[in-house]
This record gives C-alpha cells, structure tokens and sequence, in this order.
C-alpha cells in the first residue's frame, strides 16, 4: 500500500473520534447566546450521546492488536491536541464570562459547569490515554491536563494504586456493592489524594529517597496546579479563580462517576493472608455502544485497558459475556442512572450477583467483600 491511501486510511478510521472537537464551536456559541444556551455542552455530552447510543447500536468487532504505531498517527494526534484545545476553550470562557455583560450569574455557572462535563468527560479521559504511554512528552501533556482540572494526584493512584490493587480495598475507586455513588464520591475525594502520597512515598522509597526529593510528583503536580489558578485569576480576577475552580470539581465529580460505573461491586477473590488473584476481564464492566466509545475513546473496553494498560484506545478490545460483564448502557445512560442510586440498584445489583454466581459460585459469603472488611493486599 503505497503512503498516500494509508494516510487516508488511517484519518478515516480516526476521523469518527475527533467528534469531540465539536466542543470548542459549541462552547463559544453558548458563551455568545447566553440564556438556556449555556446548557450546551452538557447536552452535547450527556443528552445527545445517550440517544446516540439508542438508536447507534453496538461495535463487537475487534482491531489487530498488531497494528503499527504509524498507522496510529491520526488517532494519537487528537489526545495531543486536545491539550491546547482545551486550554483554549477553558482559559477563554474565563476572559470571556468576566467581561461578558449579557450573562448573568446562573448563565456563567450553567456555562462553566458544561466546561466542567467536557474537562472530565473528554479530558480527564485523554489525560488517562497520555499517561499511560511510554513517550515523555505525552505523559506531560497528561499532566497538564489533569492539573487544568487541579485532580493531578489522579496520574500517581491511577499508576500506583488502581491499576495494581484494583478489585481490592486497598483501590478507593472500586465502589462496593450497593453503595451509592454520591457516598462513594465523598469518599474518594478524601481518600484519593492520601493514597496517592502514599504510594508515592513508598517508591520512593525503594529508590532510598524521601517526599522531599526532587522524584516526588507531587512538586510537579503543586507547580502546574498553581500555574492554572494563577493564569485564571489573571485573566478573570476572583470571579474568573472561582469559574475555573467550578469546572474543575464538576469535572473530578464526572471523572469519578465513570470510575464509579467501571467497576461497582466487581471484586478480586481473597486467596488468604492478603493476597488476591490476578486481575482479569472480569473485573470490569464493559460497554460496546458505537456511538459513546467514540466520545470517550474506547474507554469503555476497559476490561482489555487493564488487561494492556498501554495499549492505545484505536486497539482496545472487547470480550463477550463469558469472560466480561456487560453493562445494559454505555457510560452515558449509565452515569444518569448513578445518580439515583434507586434506579442504580435496580438495573446493577440483579447483575452483580448474577456475576458471582457465573465467576464465583465456590464463595457462599460475600459480607466481607461488600463491606471492604478484608485484608489489604501485600504492600499496599
């Protein structure tokens, strides 16, 4: 295949997920009309992805997992991207919102709450792509975005901590079996940032070197959390500090709701004195909705993303039931149901249970793993 039509192979096949680029029209057109316009963007994400997924079907086909790198080119340069799209659009709507005599207080909150959905609907997710890659300069741009939404302790727990003890209690973002997702979120705010200094602190370690040394993240992380809020008071004052401080929790509130989905009430079976078994596809819940894995670039094959941590999204792959649970919606649908967790509990836990019963039906008492009451596992 002569250099051209791969080229265009290649785009065409990225093209579907540079939808969310979209975003960056829309954000302006909303902060221009004002009004219920505001509303914008998280109808964009949220609304017209759920009825996208209705009526968009499912996507079981599977990509070569071979597939080289240079035929990837067109689906990394959106992660890349969208660092400086971002930072436009979040930066902008804070200069714009503060001179913008048009909008009133509800409008510039609805304006910057919608921000917020975007930061951790699309970018928390590409930070997550970024930094799991080996090159230097993408785990940068991850970095970056990660502190645009000042949740930079997210990179080293994710690393260190969820990745390795995922399934555990020793992994604050597995939610448990029937908790609901507003406790959940409280508690992984709190317990989070903690564990990541934790785990950090125990590479380091390793290495012989104290939280003081130069090794430690969290520098980096203070330095480019401080570089954002700087940047936002100068360009919009207080009110502008305290915008872009809106968007960043609403979109750490919108990260852990897609963590909360991923792995509720999915535990890894105690071997005994602390050791668990291996993490498998069957510890995560999946989703094959054509039209949300491409928002969201194939995270919701996230059984194959634990599987193949640095795997790129365009090559994840997906599992049928006897090796995956399978939610009934993608993330979408999914995330308005965890936020009534009546509603939650009815369509998750017949699903969790019968889950047990297809992985574990040796284990007649599942009290200690709803309770988080086993042990930690083995240096964590």
């Amino acid at each position: 295949m002569s250099t051209l039509p791969a080229t265009r192979a290649s785009l065409l096949a990225a093209l579907p997920y540079w939808v969310s680029l979209l975003t960056l029209p829309l954000a302006a057109f909303a902060a221009q009309m004002g009004g219920w316009w505001v509303l914008l963007l998280p109808a964009f994400a949220w609304l017209l992805f759920d009825i996208l997924d209705l009526v968009g079907g499912l996507d079981r086909s599977n990509p070569d997992p071979d597939t080289p790198e240079e035929a990837l080119f067109w689906h990394s340069l959106l992660t890349m991207i969208w660092v400086p799209a971002q930072a436009a659009m979040t930066f902008g709507l804070v200069f714009y919102a503060t001179r913008a005599g048009h909008l009133g207080g509800w409008e510039k909150i609805g304006l910057f709450v919608g921000q917020g959905v975007i930061s951790g609907a699309v970018g928390i997710v590409y930070a997550h792509e970024l930094l799991h890659q080996r090159d230097r300069v993408e785990r940068w741009l991850g970095d970056i975005l990660l502190a645009m939404v000042l949740w930079s302790p997210f990179r080293s727990h994710h690393l260190r901590v969820h990745h390795l003890h995922v399934g555990t209690p020793a992994d604050v973002v597995t939610a448990r079996y029937n908790e609901g997702f507003h406790r959940h979120f409280f508690r992984v705010l709190w317990r989070m940032p903690r564990d990541a200094w934790r785990a950090e602190a125990r590479m380091l370690a390793r290495k012989g070197l104290g939280m003081k040394s130069r090794a430690n993240p969290f520098w980096r992380y203070a330095a480019l959390q401080a570089g954002m809020l700087a940047l936002a008071l100068a360009l919009g004052g207080i009110e502008g500090l305290a915008l872009f401080a809106l968007q960043a929790f609403v979109a750490i509130w919108q990260l852990e709701l897609v963590n909360y989905i991923e792995h509720y009430g999915l535990t890894r079976k105690h071997l005994g004195d602390g050791r668990y078994e291996p993490v498998r596809p069957r510890h995560s819940w999946n989703a094959e909705h054509r039209a949300s894995n491409r928002l969201l670039i194939n995270l919701q094959r996230h059984s194959d993303h634990h599987y193949k941590p640095d795997r790129r999204y365009p090559l994840l792959q997906t599992y049928p039931p006897e090796e995956a649970p399978q939610l009934p919606q993608g993330y979408p649908i999914m995330g308005v149901a965890a936020l009534i967790p009546p509603l939650w509990r009815r369509m998750m836990n017949p699903r969790v249970r019968a889950w047990r019963r297809q992985f574990y039906p040796e284990i007649s008492d599942w009290g200690p793993y709803k309770r988080g009451e086993l042990p930690r596992p083995r240096g964590a």
